[in-house]
C-alpha cells in the first residue's frame, strides 16, 4: 500500500544549516499494516510524514501509495488517498463550524459539490452513529461550535474526519501528545478501533515507546534519516520498554536520548 524507495531530502543545502534528513530512505507497508514510528529529535519522523503528503518535494527517490507514484503530485491531489491527523488538536477542524457541518466537508472531500441544502436527515443520523463510536456524548450535539469542544474531544473528532472516506493510507503525526494521560488513552483506544474495523492501512509517530510496543503490528525506530530497527510479528508481541532499549543501542551503538521520550 506504501512503498517508499531511496528516498533523500536535504534542508538547506549548502549552507552551514545543511541537513540530511532522509537518508536514502526506504520503506515498504503492505494493505493493512499498522506500524508505529519512534525516534529522537532529528531522527527523520515527520520529515518522513511530510515527504509521504507532499509538504515539500524529496530531492530524490519515489513514493508510491497502492501502486501509484505520487512522488511528484502537489500536496492537494496526495489529499485524496490520505488522511492525517497532526499533534495539534486545532488543527483538521474548521472552528467557527458545527459539528454535523465538519463532518459533512470530510464526507464530501474530493467530491463534486452542488448548490444544494446542506445537511440533509438522512446525513444527519449517519454522523449519530458515527459519533457514538467515540463515546463523548456528541451525537447529542450535532450543531455545537467544534472550538467549544475539549481537546481530546477535537483531536477524536478529527480522527473520525480523517477516516470518514476510507484513506489508503492513514497519518498520525503524534496525535495524542498534546493531551492528557487519560484522554490520550481514550483517543488512542478509538484509534485501533477504527483502524482495525476499515482495516486502515497506517503510520503513526509516537513519543511514547509503551505506545508503539502496545499498538499496531509493526514498530520501526528512526535516527539520523535512517530506519535503524524494524519489529514485527512475534517478536513485537513479546516486546518490552527495555528490551526496545537495549536493541537501540545494539544498533546505533549509543544510548537512546530524547528528551520528549515517554518510556512507559
Amino acid at each position: 500500500m506504501l512503498q517508499i524507495k531511496n528516498v533523500t531530502k536535504v534542508f538547506n543545502p549548502g549552507t552551514v544549516n545543511e541537513k540530511l534528513a532522509l537518508d536514502n530512505f526506504s520503506l515498504t507497508l503492505l494493505d493493512g499494516d499498522f506500524v508505529t514510528v519512534i525516534g529522537g529529535n532529528g531522527a527523520g519522523k515527520s520529515t518522513m510524514m511530510n515527504a509521504i503528503a507532499g509538504v515539500w518535494p524529496v530531492d530524490a527517490g519515489q513514493i508510491l501509495i497502492d501502486g501509484v507514484d505520487i512522488t511528484r503530485l502537489p500536496e492537494h491531489k496526495r489529499a485524496k488517498f490520505l488522511g492525517r491527523v497532526f499533534q495539534d488538536p486545532m488543527t483538521g477542524t474548521a472552528a467557527t463550524m458545527g459539528i454535523e457541518e465538519n463532518l459533512a466537508l470530510a464526507k464530501r472531500r474530493g467530491k463534486t459539490r452542488f448548490l444544494r441544502q446542506g445537511i440533509s436527515k438522512k446525513e444527519r443520523e449517519e454522523y449519530r452513529e458515527i459519533l457514538k463510536i467515540l463515546g463523548l456524548g456528541l451525537e447529542t450535539r450535532l450543531t455545537t461550535k467544534v472550538g467549544l469542544l475539549s481537546g481530546g474531544q477535537r483531536q477524536a473528532l478529527t480522527l473520525l474526519m480523517a477516516t470518514l472516506q476510507k484513506p489508503k493510507l492513514l497519518l498520525l503525526d503524534e496525535h495524542t501528545a498534546a493531551l492528557d494521560p487519560k484522554t490520550a488513552a481514550k483517543v488512542l483506544e478509538t484509534t485501533e478501533y477504527i483502524i482495525n474495523k476499515d482495516h486502515l492501512t497506517t503510520l503513526m509517530i509516537t513519543h511514547n515507546m509503551k505506545d508503539a510496543i502496545t499498538h499496531g503490528n509493526r514498530l520501526i525506530m528512526l535516527m539520523d534519516g535512517k530506519i535503524i530497527l524494524d519489529i514485527r510479528g512475534e517478536e513485537k508481541k513479546k516486546l518490552t520498554v527495555e528490551d526496545l532499549l537495549h536493541k537501540f543501542e545494539e544498533a546505533s551503538g549509543e544510548a537512546f536520548a530524547n528528551d520528549k521520550a515517554i518510556l512507559g
